[in-house]
């Protein structure tokens, strides 16, 4: 990877220190207003391979955000296996975990490998994660859920 294509994109994320008082109150899943994944059906990225917005009609709580399914069958994979579905750390930014920080996610940047889901920041910091996705999955692995305070 290029030093500035790393260093520009690094600095581009809204990044959140151990110093920061929000820092200290993220939650445990990232949510916005309370909803997991802006609201995005996480079963469908694994059964349609695709970003799907959910409805708030077919919801659950679980992990303190609500999450949206796009079908009822969607919604009763999720409860069978809540944990296998929630994208990794928390649906925090894979990326900037594995750089030991936090920053949010897009549903539209998401990415499969060994079965799990992880979001990034956005498109182009997916396409930093991409570029080495088993060396981030082990950096990452190693800051959470630490990097949370």
């Amino acid at each position: 990877m290029h030093r500035r294509t790393f260093l520009t994109a690094t600095l581009a994320l809204p990044v959140l220190t151990s110093g920061s008082a929000l820092f200290a109150r993220s939650p445990g899943v990232f949510n916005t207003g309370g909803i997991a994944v802006h609201g995005y059906d996480v079963v469908a990225y694994f059964t349609m391979g695709q970003a799907m917005q959910g409805d708030s009609e077919q919801a659950v709580k679980w992990g303190g955000a609500m999450w949206y399914f796009a079908s009822d069958e969607h919604r009763i994979a999720f409860e069978m296996n809540p944990r296998g579905y929630c994208p990794c750390y928390g649906g925090y930014c894979a990326y900037a975990m594995a750089q030991g920080q936090v920053a949010t996610t897009v549903p539209e940047a998401w990415t499969l490998a060994g079965g799990k889901l992880y979001l990034n920041y956005s498109t182009d910091v997916r396409t930093l994660w991409r570029r080495d996705v088993p060396g981030n999955v082990a950096r990452a692995d190693g800051f959470w859920p630490g990097a949370l305070g």
